[in-house]
């Protein structure tokens, strides 16, 4: 499965809940899948069908390929300690992530739009690969030059309600700074991982 260039909300239905946690999105009040058929073709899911609905919801939910998640998962698994919230660490830290829940894009693939685009630095270095790992201590910011974008300019004057506790950022303030490394209180995605394991172990 390629990424999805369509409605986003649509992914949501097929999944059966909303990905972003928007009190807007479809699925809130058309709880079933888009198209012709949508009420009539939901069936109870097998075992695997569960696992692999949970494992899309997390694909979906960063919008990542299927090499990404599983070379993320693989390296996960490397680290030690549990795998799941390993995983979710490594995803959060994602630095097209990292710009989304700092507030500066409305969502994560506008997020990675700005970073392809060469409009966030890191440390005061631009930074243009939107799976760059951020670590504790790193500032994002955004480009001199950048902070005219009226996405950028929109997300400054209008922050996030609330920041993941591993992120910090001033009001009004064109820089954000990871102050700790993700973990399963301050993640703010939730899934059942053991079914995401579970799938990645077949």
């Amino acid at each position: 499965m390629g990424r999805s260039i369509g409605p986003k909300h649509k992914l949501c239905r097929r999944v059966g809940s909303c990905i972003w946690h928007s009190a807007k999105c479809p699925s809130s009040k058309r709880p079933f899948a888009p198209g012709q058929h949508g009420q009539t073709a939901r069936r109870k899911l097998s075992v695997y069908g569960q696992q692999l609905q949970e494992k899309q919801k997390i694909r979906i939910h960063y919008a990542i390929m299927e090499k990404q998640m599983r070379k993320t998962f693989k390296e996960a698994q490397r680290m030690g300690g549990v795998t799941g919230t390993n995983l979710l660490a490594l995803l959060e830290a994602r630095l097209d992530c990292v710009v989304y829940r700092l507030g500066f894009a409305p969502t994560i693939h506008s997020a990675r739009q700005l970073v392809n685009h060469g409009h966030i630095t890191v440390d005061g270095k631009r930074v243009d690969i939107p799976s760059f790992h951020v670590k504790p201590g790193m500032i994002i910011g955004i480009r001199e030059r950048s902070k005219k974008v009226p996405m950028i300019s929109d997300g400054v004057e209008h922050p996030p309600s609330m920041l993941p506790g591993f992120l910090e950022r001033a009001p009004k303030s064109y820089e954000g700074r990871m102050i700790a490394t993700p973990n399963s209180e301050t993640i703010p995605f939730q899934v059942d991982m053991l079914a995401v394991i579970g799938f990645y172990s077949r």
